[in-house]
């Protein structure tokens, strides 16, 4: 069938002159409008000239649907005649959408006689209740027979020469039926001698089939029209082969689960082959074979972005900015392991076993083997375990039952993830990148293989594990200046919603300037909590906790339940994931240990869990410092004051912490330092009430249990094994004052005690000196009390609600050090929490 009347795009190039062969894909033909791509592709001055081969698949989703009635006939199920016109139907409207007047007529009548050829088949496949390999392949072939010859008379309605090409009658296979080797010397003949007669023409041709040299019906497998594709180029020398697909060429990773994947430029034979072995959908490997033995390049392109470049496989390719060209994995893998002292120094050993499992056809992904020889490991598809089981059973039955090898162990529900790239041979340090962004991010590597060539290097890992590991891995290679962490905060009170107001304010800076991106994925405050990926924005996450803003179709929403909120934050897996508790709570700080132990860090302001049970403070922070998984609570002493971090310094660098004398409430801070005779205690403590440095019952504060819980914090980072029974504490208030019903009570109880605290200050003031609420850590011990601090004393130097932490040690002890400042305040605390954040987005790269 040929179309060339009218005004015809004239096609001057010989046989033998440059050219080019272009496939494009199901997706590219699925629709009116990527059909009207393929039109102005081929239209294109840049193809109009070099182009005399268009292979082409079926309509999307056409080769599922056939097999799919193919079966159903078999089994006797009527609905494939209803399958059938449905096909019949979208095939009939894309003729009428391009097609009118002789052009229509004629189309139909030959798309007619292939549904009646289609139906024929399908009518004995019902009658004789059977579907064997060969009518299946025969079935399979009316998807791009329907498609190329449909293709035909579109191109020639606008303007194209274009001749309807049978694959079948050039292309000459095995009788191997579902995946047909082609026969190079015959299918190569056959094609130059049709070229070589039909010049002038674009030739759209069937993917995908072929035929037996005694004209059987075959299908070449998966990745079949891309083969033939390949073929048609390696017959005729071509210039280039381009396959025009629905992405922009080759990606770094999969888009679908690394949203910050990109295009990769050029990529050589080995690397596509690498990548596309482990999952990447792009290209298939074996279809590159015959583009590669003859150095046909192979261009990647966008039938809905044909603007874009795409990407380039070939020979030679130029080297990346990366040491790695791209990432990959397969998310449906299983792992066997045959292992035994019988193994070791075993002469052909190996040989057996793989000619075992090639004998029962069971394909191996990845292999690898200790060095000790005692252990063999090999990934395969889990279908292909029972078979794979079964090989190794009958080859080794008489190893088996003298127990020279154990039993055979399998895994499932395990992925592949590999790093392919030609210059990791020139650049150290990949493989020990790749296995910290996988480590960082708790993923548990089963498995390991990588070739001598240094081109790829693969992990066998959980399939829950994928998309975590290769956002994790992308990110450790290609955006190695970018720092990430995807953020699940819990508590959006005074701190918690600081923080989000300082992260809406903050987060685009500091993304553009310092690389450091604050991906918020989860939040909950005392009644409900948000969960989405691609993140929450922090302007409108409050309110949208509150219901006053409609929670959008991407969020998932529930009430919260802080076991729930965990499980959900460990089932997202995402990279770089990170737990903030904003409470004050005892049961979400009692979650800590789990959450570490699942390789998520934590950020926290909350003392509850440090100033716990000495026990639960030793398991939390030993199993963070053992583990390498941040663990960051400098906020909870002296909010945004560097004094955890300090005391950790200095122990690391030998030094000895003799004594620590420290104001650690912000509350009792103010009270003390601005209780001069100018105003009694209790209008001090009205005072700071209505400043916001109390609680509403100012007892909450004056009870001292919130910086006893901060001594005691401090005790412990000084090594120091106390529970808080053993902090003494002096009580600042009579038991009056706590008895009090009331918040009113208790200032009426205040005030009688106004005259005893009046005379302690002139007491101190008749000595030259002030009251002030200390805390002191040394011996093993740890207590907090009004003291007398005379001029000099660095206590007197407060002003308004500041903290201040005197600490003494071996290299410090003439002159103390001093760490002063804002001890309170949810600006400082939150911007404490934001730094400790960003400290996890450093330290998870």
């Amino acid at each position: 069938m040929s179309h060339c009347g009218g005004l015809q795009i004239s096609l001057k190039i010989g046989i033998l002159g440059a050219m080019r062969v272009i496939k494009f894909g199901g997706t590219s033909v699925g629709t009116h409008g990527s059909i009207r791509n393929i039109i102005a592709i081929l239209k294109n001055k840049e193809h109009a000239g070099d182009t005399q081969a268009v292979v082409v698949s079926a309509l999307s989703g056409v080769t599922d649907a056939l097999i799919d009635i193919a079966r159903k006939t078999r089994a006797g199920d009527e609905e494939y005649k209803f399958a059938v016109e449905r096909l019949c139907e979208r095939h009939y409207d894309l003729i009428a959408a391009f097609l009118s007047g002789k052009q229509l007529t004629e189309t139909l009548f030959t798309i007619d006689r292939l549904w009646i050829d289609l139906k024929a088949i399908l009518e004995a496949v019902a009658a004789l209740g059977e579907l064997s390999p060969g009518s299946l392949d025969k079935v399979m072939s009316f998807g791009e027979r329907l498609s190329a010859s449909l293709l035909t008379s579109v191109f020639a309605a606008h303007g194209i020469c274009a001749t309807y090409v049978d694959a079948r009658t050039l292309v000459k296979t095995d009788a191997n039926f579902g995946a047909a080797r082609f026969l190079e010397k015959e299918t190569f003949a056959n094609i130059q001698r049709h070229f070589s007669l039909r010049p002038n023409t674009v030739h759209v041709t069937t993917g995908f089939i072929g035929s037996t040299v005694d004209g059987v019906t075959t299908t070449l497998g998966r990745g079949g029209s891309d083969l033939s594709a390949a073929i048609f180029a390696a017959a005729l020398d071509a210039e280039s082969l381009e396959i025009w697909t629905d992405v922009d060429g080759m990606l770094t990773a999969d888009p679908r689960l690394v949203k910050n994947a990109f295009r990769i430029e050029e990529i050589s034979y080995a690397e596509a082959m690498e990548l596309s072995h482990f999952g990447a959908k792009v290209v298939y490997p074996p279809t590159m074979r015959p583009a590669l033995v003859k150095g046909i390049p192979i261009r990647i392109l966008n039938t809905f972005n044909p603007d874009n470049p795409g990407t380039w496989i070939k020979n030679n390719a130029k080297a990346g900015l990366y040491p790695i060209r791209g990432i990959s994995s397969m998310n449906k893998v299983a792992l066997v392991r045959v292992q035994g002292a019988g193994m070791v120094g075993v002469t052909g050993f190996s040989a057996r076993l793989f000619g075992a499992l090639a004998r029962k056809k069971v394909n191996i992904i990845l292999i690898t083997q200790s060095s000790s020889e005692y252990s063999i490991c090999f990934a395969v598809l889990p279908e292909d375990i029972e078979g794979a089981e079964a090989a190794i059973k009958e080859e080794f039955a008489r190893e088996l039952e003298r127990g020279a090898i154990e039993p055979v162990e399998t895994m499932r529900e395990l992925a592949i993830i590999a790093i392919v790239g030609a210059q990791m041979r020139k650049v150290s340090g990949c493989s020990g990148a790749f296995f910290h962004a996988l480590g960082r991010n708790g993923v548990n590597v089963i498995a390991i293989a990588q070739g001598s060539s240094e081109l790829n290097i693969s992990a066998v890992i959980a399939r829950q594990d994928e998309a975590k590991s290769l956002n994790a891995v992308h990110e450790a290679f290609f955006l190695s200046g970018t720092r990430s962490v995807n953020l699940f905060l819990v508590g959006t009170g005074l701190i918690g919603g600081t923080l989000l107001e300082q992260l809406a304010m903050h987060r685009d800076a500091l993304e553009a300037e310092h690389k450091i991106c604050v991906n918020v994925a989860g939040v909950a405050d005392s009644r409900n909590m948000l969960l989405c990926a691609e993140g929450l924005d922090p302007k409108v996450v409050k309110p949208m906790l509150k219901g006053e803003v409609p929670v959008e179709e991407r969020v998932a929403g529930a009430p919260f339940d802080i076991e729930i909120f965990i499980k959900l934050m460990k089932a997202m897996n995402l990279p770089n994931t990170a737990f903030c508790d904003c409470t004050a709570s005892d049961t979400v700080a009692a979650k800590y240990a789990a959450i570490l132990k699942a390789s998520i860090p934590v950020v926290t302001p909350n003392k509850r869990a440090n100033s716990g049970s000495f026990d639960y403070y030793k398991e939390i922070t030993g199993y963070a410092r053992t583990r390498g998984i941040p663990y960051l609570y400098e906020t909870t002493v002296c909010a945004g004051l560097p004094v955890i971090s300090t005391l950790r310094d200095l122990f690391l660098s030998g030094d000895h912490v003799r004594r620590i004398e420290a104001v650690l409430s912000g509350t009792l801070s103010y009270i003390f330092n601005n209780f001069d005779g100018g105003k009694p205690f209790s209008a001090l403590v009205r005072e700071a009430r209505d400043k916001g440095y109390t609680e509403p019952d100012p007892r909450d504060d004056l009870n001292a249990m919130d910086a006893a819980r901060k001594a005691l914090v401090l005790a412990r980072e000084c090594g120091m094994p106390l529970e808080f029974s053993a902090v003494s504490i002096e009580p600042i208030l009579p038991a009056s004052c706590f008895e009090a019903a009331t918040v009113d009570l208790f200032f009426a109880e205040l005030e009688k005690a106004d005259a005893g605290f009046e005379r302690r200050r002139v007491t101190a003031r008749a000595e030259g000196k002030a009251l002030r609420y200390v805390a002191v850590i040394e011996n093993n011990a740890a207590s907090i009390s009004i003291r007398t601090e005379g001029k000099d004393s660095p206590f007197r130097s407060l002003t308004d609600a500041d903290n201040i932490v005197v600490i003494t040690t071996d290299r410090y002890s003439t002159l103390p050090m001093v760490i002063k400042g804002p001890g309170a305040g949810a600006q400082v605390t939150a911007g404490g929490v934001f730094a400790d954040i960003v400290r996890i987005a450093k330290t998870l790269v």
